[in-house]
């Protein structure tokens, strides 16, 4: 772990490589898991402004889905997160040729709406932590469905924290991003 601009970052982000390869994993980010995506509280008034520019890409379950529950549900650990589909897919999800993609980021994507999609889902696979003292972490969620991006990963040699640079510099600042890179030649010499 080292300090960066008083948040607490895990030193794989650096160190670890990481690099999405949606042909391979098809998605299954956005299918798996036990809860849908951690949201931003204001990104929850986001989810419902722009609900028309990506309702017409999602599926009729997820709509459905949204209906039933609302544009976000509170887990079991009291975080606002995303709703799902029949406790799997996020209810924000569709598929196309058999890869599982985002129907707010393809609004997004055709300037239909300014919100790209949760933040959680751009930084994936680093997950934000709030500490009780307010601090802020950074950490790496290592997950068997995201083993082909490890790969990839490894393979164009992409640290974690540079596959998701638009990602971090959307949440964090280009400073911090900048601090980051300072960090890594750090550690690399």
């Amino acid at each position: 772990m080292i300090e960066i601009d008083g948040k607490i970052v895990s030193a794989d982000l650096l160190t670890e490589y990481f690099a999405c390869d949606i042909s391979r994993c098809k998605g299954m980010c956005c299918v798996e898991g036990n809860a849908g995506a951690p949201l931003e509280d204001d990104e929850v008034d986001l989810l419902e402004e722009y609900f028309d520019a990506y309702r017409p890409y999602m599926t009729q379950e997820g709509v459905d889905a949204i209906e039933q529950q609302g544009f976000m549900v509170v887990d079991c650990d009291g975080d606002y997160t995303t709703p799902l589909v029949g406790d799997a897919e996020c209810a924000y999800s569709y598929n196309e040729n058999g890869v599982t993609l985002c129907a707010i980021e393809k609004a997004y994507l055709r300037g239909e709406s300014p919100f790209r999609k949760p933040v959680s889902c751009h930084l994936y696979p680093v997950r934000v932590v709030q500490f009780s003292n307010g601090s802020v972490g950074l950490n790496y969620h290592r997950w068997d469905v995201c083993r082909s991006a490890c790969e990839n990963g490894r393979k164009k040699g992409v640290p974690i924290y540079k596959c998701v640079k638009e990602a971090i510099i959307r949440r964090f600042g280009e400073e911090f991003y900048k601090a980051l890179e300072a960090a890594e030649q750090f550690i690399r010499e």
